[in-house]
Protein backbone atom coordinates (compact mmCIF):
# COMPACT_ATOMS: atom_id res chain seq x y z
CA UNK A 1 0.00 0.00 0.00
CA UNK A 2 0.63 3.39 -0.95
CA UNK A 3 0.18 6.26 1.48
CA UNK A 4 -0.22 9.83 0.01
CA UNK A 5 -0.76 12.76 2.32
CA UNK A 6 -1.51 16.31 2.31
CA UNK A 7 -1.17 17.74 5.73
CA UNK A 8 -2.29 21.22 6.58
CA UNK A 9 -1.97 22.84 9.81
CA UNK A 10 -5.75 22.49 10.37
CA UNK A 11 -6.06 18.62 9.07
CA UNK A 12 -4.33 15.58 7.05
CA UNK A 13 -6.03 14.41 3.84
CA UNK A 14 -4.89 10.74 3.63
CA UNK A 15 -5.17 8.91 0.12
CA UNK A 16 -4.33 4.88 0.57
CA UNK A 17 -3.64 3.30 -2.90
CA UNK A 18 -3.54 -0.69 -3.40
CA UNK A 19 -1.16 -2.67 -5.37
CA UNK A 20 -2.98 -1.55 -8.49
CA UNK A 21 -2.84 2.51 -7.53
CA UNK A 22 -6.38 1.99 -7.03
CA UNK A 23 -7.81 4.38 -3.92
CA UNK A 24 -8.02 1.58 -1.19
CA UNK A 25 -9.39 4.64 0.68
CA UNK A 26 -9.62 8.03 2.27
CA UNK A 27 -9.04 9.42 5.50
CA UNK A 28 -8.41 12.27 8.05
CA UNK A 29 -6.57 12.80 10.94
CA UNK A 30 -5.77 16.61 12.33
CA UNK A 31 -2.77 19.01 11.35
CA UNK A 32 0.67 17.67 12.04
CA UNK A 33 2.56 20.89 11.72
CA UNK A 34 5.46 20.33 13.96
CA UNK A 35 5.89 24.07 14.58
CA UNK A 36 2.14 23.82 16.62
CA UNK A 37 1.70 20.38 17.74
CA UNK A 38 4.22 18.19 19.92
CA UNK A 39 5.31 15.26 17.17
CA UNK A 40 5.10 12.76 20.30
CA UNK A 41 1.35 12.87 19.86
CA UNK A 42 0.90 11.97 15.65
CA UNK A 43 1.66 7.95 16.42
CA UNK A 44 -1.59 8.50 19.25
CA UNK A 45 -3.44 10.17 16.62
CA UNK A 46 -3.11 7.99 13.66
CA UNK A 47 -3.35 4.72 16.38
CA UNK A 48 -6.85 6.62 16.94
CA UNK A 49 -7.30 6.61 13.28
CA UNK A 50 -9.30 2.99 12.62
CA UNK A 51 -8.56 2.39 8.95
CA UNK A 52 -5.14 3.94 9.39
CA UNK A 53 -4.36 1.84 12.48
CA UNK A 54 -5.48 -1.75 10.50
CA UNK A 55 -3.56 -0.87 7.85
CA UNK A 56 -0.40 0.98 9.25
CA UNK A 57 1.72 -3.03 8.22
CA UNK A 58 0.59 -3.12 4.77
CA UNK A 59 1.86 0.21 4.01
CA UNK A 60 5.55 -0.25 2.56
CA UNK A 61 5.61 3.67 1.30
CA UNK A 62 4.54 7.13 3.01
CA UNK A 63 4.88 10.69 0.85
CA UNK A 64 3.83 13.03 3.54
CA UNK A 65 3.58 16.65 2.66
CA UNK A 66 3.10 18.86 5.39
CA UNK A 67 2.96 22.22 6.69
CA UNK A 68 6.03 23.41 8.41
CA UNK A 69 8.38 20.74 6.95
CA UNK A 70 10.05 23.41 5.48
CA UNK A 71 12.98 23.19 7.58
CA UNK A 72 14.94 19.95 7.54
CA UNK A 73 14.92 19.70 10.88
CA UNK A 74 11.07 19.34 11.10
CA UNK A 75 11.17 17.23 8.65
CA UNK A 76 13.27 14.35 10.22
CA UNK A 77 10.93 14.80 13.56
CA UNK A 78 7.62 13.80 11.52
CA UNK A 79 9.62 11.24 9.57
CA UNK A 80 10.79 9.74 13.09
CA UNK A 81 6.82 9.99 14.31
CA UNK A 82 5.70 8.71 11.21
CA UNK A 83 8.08 5.43 11.53
CA UNK A 84 6.85 4.35 14.99
CA UNK A 85 4.04 4.09 12.94
CA UNK A 86 4.34 2.35 10.01
CA UNK A 87 7.04 0.12 10.66
CA UNK A 88 7.46 -1.14 7.34
CA UNK A 89 7.45 1.94 5.35
CA UNK A 90 9.83 3.73 3.53
CA UNK A 91 8.89 7.48 4.23
CA UNK A 92 9.26 10.74 2.58
CA UNK A 93 8.82 14.00 3.84
CA UNK A 94 8.83 17.41 2.23
CA UNK A 95 6.83 20.78 2.59
CA UNK A 96 2.99 21.69 1.84
CA UNK A 97 4.62 23.41 -0.57
CA UNK A 98 5.89 21.10 -2.69
CA UNK A 99 2.52 19.44 -2.74
CA UNK A 100 0.94 22.76 -4.35
CA UNK A 101 3.34 22.52 -7.00
CA UNK A 102 2.58 18.33 -7.90
CA UNK A 103 -1.01 19.61 -7.50
CA UNK A 104 -1.34 22.67 -9.54
CA UNK A 105 1.29 21.64 -12.71
CA UNK A 106 -0.31 21.56 -15.60
CA UNK A 107 2.37 21.22 -18.09
CA UNK A 108 3.75 24.37 -17.62
CA UNK A 109 5.95 26.44 -15.47
CA UNK A 110 4.17 28.65 -12.64
CA UNK A 111 3.70 30.52 -9.79
CA UNK A 112 2.32 28.23 -7.17
CA UNK A 113 0.88 29.36 -3.99
CA UNK A 114 -1.41 27.97 -1.34
CA UNK A 115 -3.75 30.10 0.37
CA UNK A 116 -5.72 27.71 3.15
CA UNK A 117 -5.13 28.34 7.39
CA UNK A 118 -1.91 29.61 6.39
CA UNK A 119 -0.05 31.04 3.15
CA UNK A 120 3.09 30.79 0.94
CA UNK A 121 4.17 30.80 -2.40
CA UNK A 122 6.48 29.50 -5.23
CA UNK A 123 7.61 28.98 -9.08
CA UNK A 124 7.50 25.32 -10.21
CA UNK A 125 9.27 24.61 -13.83
CA UNK A 126 7.86 21.02 -13.59
CA UNK A 127 10.87 19.74 -12.30
CA UNK A 128 12.34 22.32 -9.99
CA UNK A 129 10.89 24.54 -7.32
CA UNK A 130 12.30 27.76 -6.18
CA UNK A 131 11.59 29.74 -3.14
CA UNK A 132 12.42 33.63 -3.10
CA UNK A 133 10.80 34.14 0.00
CA UNK A 134 10.84 31.95 3.67
CA UNK A 135 7.99 31.45 5.71
CA UNK A 136 7.52 33.86 8.14
CA UNK A 137 4.79 31.75 9.93
CA UNK A 138 1.26 32.92 11.51
CA UNK A 139 2.59 35.47 13.79
CA UNK A 140 4.05 37.97 11.17
CA UNK A 141 3.71 36.23 7.82
CA UNK A 142 0.58 34.25 6.33
CA UNK A 143 -0.93 37.17 4.55
CA UNK A 144 -4.32 36.48 2.67
CA UNK A 145 -4.48 33.34 4.94
CA UNK A 146 -7.28 32.32 6.57
CA UNK A 147 -5.89 32.90 10.06
CA UNK A 148 -4.57 36.60 8.38
CA UNK A 149 -8.49 37.47 7.82
CA UNK A 150 -9.28 35.75 11.16
CA UNK A 151 -6.83 38.26 13.07
CA UNK A 152 -8.39 41.09 10.98
CA UNK A 153 -11.87 39.81 11.83
CA UNK A 154 -11.19 39.53 15.40
CA UNK A 155 -8.81 43.13 15.40
CA UNK A 156 -11.98 45.20 13.89
CA UNK A 157 -14.71 43.93 16.17
CA UNK A 158 -12.87 44.36 19.64
CA UNK A 159 -11.78 47.65 18.51
CA UNK A 160 -15.26 48.83 17.20
CA UNK A 161 -14.11 49.02 13.77
CA UNK A 162 -17.13 46.50 12.48
CA UNK A 163 -19.72 47.84 10.82
CA UNK A 164 -23.13 48.05 13.18
CA UNK A 165 -25.01 45.24 11.66
CA UNK A 166 -21.69 43.19 11.34
CA UNK A 167 -20.67 43.33 15.04
CA UNK A 168 -24.06 42.48 15.86
CA UNK A 169 -23.88 39.64 14.23
CA UNK A 170 -20.44 38.31 15.28
CA UNK A 171 -21.46 39.25 18.88
CA UNK A 172 -24.48 36.30 17.87
CA UNK A 173 -22.12 34.02 16.75
CA UNK A 174 -19.24 33.97 19.20
CA UNK A 175 -20.27 35.37 22.46
CA UNK A 176 -16.32 36.03 22.44
CA UNK A 177 -14.75 37.57 25.48
CA UNK A 178 -11.09 39.12 25.56
CA UNK A 179 -10.27 36.30 28.05
CA UNK A 180 -10.98 33.81 26.11
CA UNK A 181 -9.50 35.22 23.08
CA UNK A 182 -5.95 35.52 24.50
CA UNK A 183 -6.10 32.44 26.48
CA UNK A 184 -6.37 30.78 22.81
CA UNK A 185 -3.83 32.94 21.41
CA UNK A 186 -1.05 32.65 24.35
CA UNK A 187 -2.48 29.09 25.04
CA UNK A 188 -3.76 26.97 22.66
CA UNK A 189 -0.71 25.17 20.39
CA UNK A 190 -3.09 25.50 17.50
CA UNK A 191 -3.42 29.18 17.61
CA UNK A 192 -3.19 29.84 13.57
CA UNK A 193 -6.30 27.12 13.37
CA UNK A 194 -8.06 28.91 16.29
CA UNK A 195 -7.93 32.41 14.34
CA UNK A 196 -8.14 31.01 10.90
CA UNK A 197 -11.64 29.37 12.15
CA UNK A 198 -13.34 33.08 12.73
CA UNK A 199 -13.12 34.05 8.83
CA UNK A 200 -15.25 31.68 8.02
CA UNK A 201 -18.12 33.91 9.17
CA UNK A 202 -17.47 36.13 6.28
CA UNK A 203 -17.69 33.03 3.92
CA UNK A 204 -21.54 33.33 3.99
CA UNK A 205 -21.23 36.98 4.33
CA UNK A 206 -18.54 38.25 1.59
CA UNK A 207 -20.93 40.18 -0.10
CA UNK A 208 -21.21 42.83 2.63
CA UNK A 209 -19.33 46.05 1.12
CA UNK A 210 -16.83 45.91 4.38
CA UNK A 211 -15.78 42.29 4.25
CA UNK A 212 -15.45 42.70 0.54
CA UNK A 213 -13.02 45.67 1.15
CA UNK A 214 -11.38 43.95 3.86
CA UNK A 215 -11.03 40.60 2.01
CA UNK A 216 -9.60 42.26 -1.00
CA UNK A 217 -7.29 44.34 0.36
CA UNK A 218 -5.48 41.48 2.24
CA UNK A 219 -5.54 39.31 -0.53
CA UNK A 220 -3.56 42.30 -2.46
CA UNK A 221 -1.05 42.66 0.80
CA UNK A 222 -0.44 38.54 0.04
CA UNK A 223 -0.01 39.17 -3.71
CA UNK A 224 2.13 41.76 -3.14
CA UNK A 225 4.49 40.48 -0.33
CA UNK A 226 4.56 36.42 -1.81
CA UNK A 227 4.04 36.95 -5.39
CA UNK A 228 5.24 40.11 -6.62
CA UNK A 229 8.92 39.64 -5.97
CA UNK A 230 9.28 36.56 -8.35
CA UNK A 231 10.67 37.79 -11.70
CA UNK A 232 8.74 35.35 -13.34
CA UNK A 233 5.42 36.29 -12.05
CA UNK A 234 5.29 39.48 -14.76
CA UNK A 235 5.30 36.59 -17.68
CA UNK A 236 3.81 33.02 -15.89
CA UNK A 237 0.73 32.36 -14.70
CA UNK A 238 -0.43 32.04 -11.20
CA UNK A 239 -1.92 28.90 -9.95
CA UNK A 240 -3.41 28.53 -6.35
CA UNK A 241 -4.31 25.48 -3.79
CA UNK A 242 -6.50 26.26 -0.73
CA UNK A 243 -9.93 27.30 0.89
CA UNK A 244 -9.15 30.54 0.95
CA UNK A 245 -7.80 30.83 -2.92
CA UNK A 246 -11.35 28.93 -3.84
CA UNK A 247 -13.98 30.69 -1.69
CA UNK A 248 -12.58 34.16 -2.66
CA UNK A 249 -11.87 33.23 -6.40
CA UNK A 250 -13.89 36.95 -7.50
CA UNK A 251 -11.96 38.91 -5.13
CA UNK A 252 -8.23 37.58 -5.73
CA UNK A 253 -8.69 37.34 -9.61
CA UNK A 254 -9.88 41.50 -8.55
CA UNK A 255 -6.78 41.62 -6.67
CA UNK A 256 -4.82 40.23 -9.00
CA UNK A 257 -5.75 41.89 -11.76
CA UNK A 258 -4.58 45.60 -10.00
CA UNK A 259 -1.44 43.52 -9.82
CA UNK A 260 -1.35 42.83 -13.63
CA UNK A 261 -0.90 39.04 -12.96
CA UNK A 262 -2.62 36.53 -14.70
CA UNK A 263 -4.29 33.69 -12.08
CA UNK A 264 -4.68 30.09 -13.85
CA UNK A 265 -5.58 27.43 -12.14
CA UNK A 266 -7.48 27.60 -8.52
CA UNK A 267 -7.86 23.96 -6.33
CA UNK A 268 -9.64 24.10 -3.26
CA UNK A 269 -8.11 20.27 -2.13
CA UNK A 270 -5.01 19.17 -3.49
CA UNK A 271 -5.15 15.67 -2.97
CA UNK A 272 -7.12 14.20 -5.82
CA UNK A 273 -4.44 16.40 -7.97
CA UNK A 274 -1.23 15.30 -5.64
CA UNK A 275 -2.85 11.80 -6.56
CA UNK A 276 -2.51 12.29 -10.09
CA UNK A 277 0.49 13.60 -9.85
CA UNK A 278 2.25 10.94 -8.20
CA UNK A 279 0.39 8.11 -10.48
CA UNK A 280 2.04 10.17 -13.75
CA UNK A 281 5.42 11.64 -12.18
CA UNK A 282 6.94 9.24 -9.59
CA UNK A 283 5.17 5.80 -8.68
CA UNK A 284 6.23 4.91 -12.30
CA UNK A 285 9.90 5.18 -11.37
CA UNK A 286 9.42 2.58 -7.80
CA UNK A 287 9.44 -0.35 -10.23
CA UNK A 288 6.42 -2.01 -8.37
Amino acid sequence: MIAIVDGGSTKCDWVILDHNWDIAFKTETIGFNPNIIDVSQIPAEILNNQQLSENRFQVNHIYFYGSGCGVRENCLRVEDSLKKVFTNAKITVKEDLTAAAYSAYNGRPAIVCILGTGSNACYFDGENIKRELPSLGFLIGDEGSGCALGKLLVKNYFMKKMPPDLHKEFTEAYNLNIEDLIANMYHNPRANAYLAEFSRFIVTRKEHPYLQHLVFQELKNYLDYQVIPYEESKSSEVNFIGSIAYYYEDILRSAAADLHLNIGKIVQKPIESLVEYHRQYILPNLGI
